[in-house]
């Protein structure tokens, strides 16, 4: 049977159960086990590794943020600490890799192929719509959407008050969500 492991790591986009409950499910009907790093490649590194099934995911599908935890590890662009994650994973009989997350993520997820050659693929979760090569990462949508509905309650107190309200978004070096949410919601400038 084959195994494999899955990590969320670098910000909280929603959705990013949704994609965990979708690689179980895959991973069901194509006799192999599922593994989780809890807390992204910090969990990797450490060793908090263990299986996933589809009763973990069951009745988080709604909710935001991921189930696995997610942390920022800068010291995973160190070469020791992908090879101590190298052997986590080697130790475990595990053959390949999942990772849901954004630039940073991503760029550790590359560095783990590169520096092992483990098998690796990664799946872009970020608000910020700053991935290339994807036309709309997970999370963008339900954030969009969220801005869009906050925005309209925020307005019901302006126009009641004839007042104008200054709105920020998330979206880091990206526009995409000050752009689109100002579209969407009218707004004077952005």
């Amino acid at each position: 049977m084959k195994k494999i492991l899955v990590l969320t790591s670098g910000g909280d986009a929603p959705g990013m159960n949704a994609a965990l409950r979708g690689i179980i499910r895959e991973a069901g009907f194509n006799d192999t086990h599922v593994y989780a790093a809890y807390d992204g490649f910090k969990g990797l590194v450490e060793g908090q590794i263990l299986p996933l099934n589809n009763h973990d995911i069951g009745g988080h599908l709604q909710h935001g943020g991921t189930i696995l935890g997610t942390a920022r590890y800068p010291l995973f662009q160190e070469t020791p600490y992908v090879m101590k994650a190298y052997q986590n994973l080697k130790h475990r009989d595990i053959e390949g890799v999942i990772v849901i997350g954004g630039n940073g993520s991503l760029t550790g997820a590359h560095l783990l192929f590169k520096e092992t050659g483990i098998p690796v693929v990664g799946i872009p979760a970020s608000i910020d719509n700053d991935l290339h090569g994807t036309d709309m990462a997970i999370g963008v949508d339900t954030a969009l959407n969220t801005i869009t509905y906050n925005v309209d309650k925020i307005r019901d107190t302006a126009s009641s008050h004839s007042r104008i309200f200054v709105i920020e978004v998330m979206g880091r070096h990206c526009g995409y969500l000050a752009l689109n949410s100002a579209i969407s919601c009218g707004a004077l400038a952005v």
